[in-house]
């Protein structure tokens, strides 16, 4: 079975340029918060295919020598978080394969909610898969269409298909962009020195000096070909958007320009909203790194509290270290976050974070920061309660280990021993990442239960 929840990735694609596969690789180093368990390349030199993928991050994997063996002015590139499914090299992106269309790459970000069911039919039909990846089954929808192009037999394909996805193409000499009908994950478009180039967040153009254009539209397809034309289609028709509003809470870099707002922005006005709402009595406001900083600082600046960087984080703690057993308390917290004493004895402290998932590490760190001096802690949070799951592309646990999916917030401040627990109201969060009319502009599933592409039986 594919793992439901398991594309939580950073794509990239960069069409005629003489440097293709070392922009590509620092287009994924970009984009390294998107996807740290694999990452890829590949490229063409439109007459063959040059792969290159690894396990972990993207400087571990690429060098100097690989990056010599990517020939060609045509590159997409990968980075893959998985969630459930095999962490092995066989699901590792792009995924390359040789059919009636000829030479075909394809990286993914997003989730395709009914992929279950169409593989099950493919399988009955003889098809074989290699990995427990859902993005094989749009390879093998495409290559069993009878569609005389490959961009058809795409657009064939992405109709049997649902769910959330932004996908890069690569052909032996073209380069093919498509967004979901209800535009789930950023994308955006934009050009280097003349040379298309298409990523899932605008901080990967600015790494390489490159203009963005605008976001690929929902429903829409780029077709990169010649010397560097590009052909828009629509190939859907319009619905209402569903932008992932966790994009800006959270999970796009704060200095990337998505779904039409700076994520810093969003993020400044969610701590705003967040002081103006759950005002408190304390002496500092301590963001907790690095998802919290710029609520945080939001936060500071409308409540007049003045901000101290509390909580110092370790940016060179790998996917996994030896944990002792016994021996010190709270390891896994402290080795990513340690506090300023100094800074947080005797005072009424505001802890500011961007959510409360299961609660078992914001009760680490208040027990950590009151262990540091404080007088008082008092944890504010820059969204509603997260009361259900993503099944669109954003790696989130069950529901039943959703804290607030069961729990009051009276019940989680006492579970997290805070001295007072405040989140952002619903409609604040709107407000700040811009959907100031409500008109259902985003993709709020995770703090409402209500999903905006149904379910087929059995896919949750």
């Amino acid at each position: 079975m594919f793992d439901k929840w398991h594309e939580e990735c950073g794509i990239f694609g960069i069409f005629r340029h003489s440097e293709a596969a070392r922009i590509a690789y620092l287009g994924l180093y970009a984009l390294q918060h998107r996807g740290q368990e694999s990452a890829g390349i590949v490229s063409s030199d439109e007459q063959k295919f040059f792969v290159e993928r690894g396990m972990g991050h993207v400087a571990d994997i690429f060098d100097e020598n690989t990056l010599d063996r990517l020939k060609g002015e045509i590159a997409i590139g990968h980075t893959r978080y998985s969630t459930a499914g095999d962490s092995t090299l066989k699901n590792a992106q792009p995924v390359v394969v040789t059919c009636s269309k000829g030479n075909l790459a394809l990286c993914h970000n997003g989730n395709l909610v009914n992929a279950q069911q169409v593989r099950d039919r493919l399988e009955k039909e003889g098809s074989i898969f290699q990995g427990t990846s859902d993005t094989e089954v749009v390879l093998h929808l495409i290559a069993r269409s009878r569609k005389p192009t490959v961009e058809e037999s795409i657009q064939e394909a992405l109709a049997q298909l649902t769910g959330a996805y932004c996908l890069v193409f690569m052909t032996r000499d073209k380069m093919i962009a498509v967004r979901d009908p209800k535009g789930f994950r950023p994308f955006a478009y934009g050009f280097m020195n003349g040379s298309p180039v298409v990523a899932s967040e605008t901080c990967a153009f600015d790494l390489i000096g490159a203009k963005f254009e605008r976001e690929v539209e929902p429903g829409e397809m780029l077709i990169f070909s010649g010397a560097g034309s590009v052909e828009s289609r629509q190939i859907f028709p319009p619905v209402q958007h569903s932008h992932c509003i966790f994009e800006h809470v959270y999970f796009s870099r704060p200095d990337s320009f998505v779904f039409g707002q700076e994520v810093y922005k969003s993020r400044f006005q969610l701590g705003i909203y967040l002081a103006r709402e759950q005002p408190v009595a304390a002496d500092i406001v301590v963001p907790i790194p690095d998802s919290g900083v710029v609520a945080g600082l939001g936060f500071a600046r409308e409540s007049g509290i003045p901000l101290e960087f509390g909580l110092i984080r370790n940016h060179y703690v790998g996917r996994t270290f030896i944990e002792p057993k016994q021996s010190i308390r709270n390891f896994g917290v402290r080795v990513k976050l340690n506090p300023c004493a100094h800074l947080i004895r005797g005072q009424r402290v505001v802890l500011v974070d961007d959510s409360i998932v299961r609660g078992t590490t914001s009760r680490k760190l208040i027990k950590m920061v009151r262990a540091a001096g404080a007088k008082e802690v008092h944890m504010r949070i820059s969204c509603p309660p997260t009361i259900s799951p993503c099944y669109y592309g954003v790696d989130t646990p069950t529901k039943r280990e959703l804290i607030a999916s069961s729990h009051t917030v009276e019940e989680i401040c006492t579970y997290i021993e805070a001295d007072s627990l405040g989140y952002l109201s619903y409609d604040g969060m709107l407000r700040a990442c811009g959907d100031v009319e409500k008109k259902g502009y985003f993709c709020t599933a995770c703090y409402t239960g209500k999903y905006p592409v149904a379910f087929p039986d059995g896919a949750l």
